[in-house]
């Protein structure tokens, strides 16, 4: 515990370069730009070589082996050395290549899909680094809450020791009867246990942010407490226009719902004529540093797929699948706006439950202060100084409740509408 404190930015910076979600979708990232570099290689020539070595007696392999190397003789034609020819060996270098110089624009629209699948999964990323700040926002500020409580029933602990050992006295002195005691007595245990559950909360919140950031083995460290705040407001309105600008998620939908129509175009284009080039080199040789003949070949291929039944249904498949994100499209737009909806409601709600919050606190331990007097005079009951002592508790608990609950409103709203960055994070604080 000795360590600096922890920010809620350096938790963020941690999560963003640890959490393995952030690493899965950055893996994605990766994957669709070499997808869209593959797309491109489509355009340009496929060009391989080959080295082939061979060697037999069959007579047509015998007769087109000796007329590639060029070293067919008049002997050659002898009829037995046609039917069988003696073994010969051959060692063939070849160049190949091919071009498709027209598709129908096929390739192009694949271009055009691979270029918007790989800004969708960039779009993706950065939602799900969002989401990541968010969690970590979460669990940072559930830690903080989990301290305040811890320090909430240490302070009521020292409060009800104190009034069991000023109702203790009472009763020795006859002042009080031996149930005020026992009552005292229990309120001291349950108090203990409060302290218990609040130590248990504060190591679960521990879990929570180790989980966050992605690192295990993540030390304790005091974590520098966040004050009340007041945020900047903005109409629901607003909010809205901004997250259905702003939303990753939906950034990345609209650009898979492009690239799909991509698709789609791309398998009407598929039904087009197909215009590719062919070339073809090659050596043959007796040995591997030998001389020998050599041939070549070129010529223009154009093709039209006159019974396309698998080209149809890919069509319909694609069609499907469009018909599917436009659905999902309109799917997240909805749930856009009523998360933006809650989020506004529950911003507003937490700020007023701030302002509403602090009052009560202050009151209760004035009557607190003033109940024990009265308890002290015997003019106060047992009764009313535990439902005294309770709403301190109650009224200090809340309090912090509502400070915090107020800072993660707010994240949920910048989340809500897109704008939780790590840099918007360190507002909260």
């Amino acid at each position: 515990m000795g360590q600096q404190p922890l920010t809620l930015r350096q938790a963020i910076d941690l999560a963003t370069g640890q959490n393995q979600e952030a690493a899965i979708a950055k893996a994605s990232e990766q994957e669709a730009e070499a997808e869209a570099a593959i797309a491109r290689t489509r355009t340009l020539p496929q060009l391989s070589s080959t080295e082939d070595i061979s060697r037999g007696d069959d007579p047509v392999y015998a007769f087109g082996t000796h007329l590639r190397q060029q070293q067919f003789t008049q002997d050659d034609f002898a009829l037995n050395n046609l039917n069988r020819p003696r073994p010969i060996g051959n060692f063939a270098t070849r160049f190949s290549g091919s071009w498709i110089a027209f598709d129908s624009f096929k390739t192009q629209k694949e271009i055009r899909r691979a270029d918007l699948i790989k800004q969708a999964t960039h779009s993706l990323a950065r939602a799900v680094d969002q989401q990541i700040v968010l969690r970590v926002v979460e669990a940072y500020q559930s830690i903080l809450y989990a301290q305040r409580e811890i320090d909430v029933a240490q302070h009521e602990q020292e409060t009800v020791a104190a009034l069991e050992g000023s109702v203790e006295e009472h009763v020795k002195a006859g002042l009080a009867v031996e149930a005020d005691l026992m009552s005292a007595r229990v309120n001291v245990a349950s108090r203990k246990q409060e302290l218990i559950v609040a130590q248990g909360s504060l190591e679960e919140a521990w879990a929570d942010l180790r989980d966050a950031v992605g690192v295990p083995d993540l030390k304790k460290s005091e974590l520098r407490p966040i004050e009340p705040h007041t945020f900047p407001e903005q109409t629901l309105e607003q909010e809205v226009a901004a997250a259905l600008s702003k939303r990753a998620d939906l950034m990345s939908l609209e650009q898979a719902q492009a690239a799909q129509q991509s698709a789609v175009s791309a398998a009407k284009s598929d039904f087009g004529p197909r215009v590719s080039a062919y070339g073809n080199w090659e050596q043959d040789r007796t040995t591997f540093a030998g001389s020998g003949g050599n041939n070549w070949l070129a010529g223009v291929q154009i093709s039209v797929d006159i019974l396309p039944m698998a080209k149809r249904a890919q069509l319909a498949k694609e069609k499907s699948a469009q018909r599917q994100i436009d659905a999902q499209q309109k799917l997240l737009d909805q749930h856009i706006r009523l998360q933006v909806n809650r989020a506004h409601i529950h911003r507003e709600t937490a700020e007023l439950s701030v302002q509403t919050a602090r009052a009560p606190m202050d009151e209760a331990a004035e009557s607190l202060r003033i109940l024990e007097n009265r308890y002290s005079a015997g003019l106060a009951t047992m009764t009313d100084l535990l439902r005294a002592e309770d709403a301190v508790r109650h009224s200090q608990s809340s309090y912090w409740h509502a400070v915090y609950d107020n800072v993660m409103a707010y994240a949920e709203l910048l989340y809500a509408t897109g704008m939780l960055t790590p840099d918007a994070a360190e507002e909260l604080q």
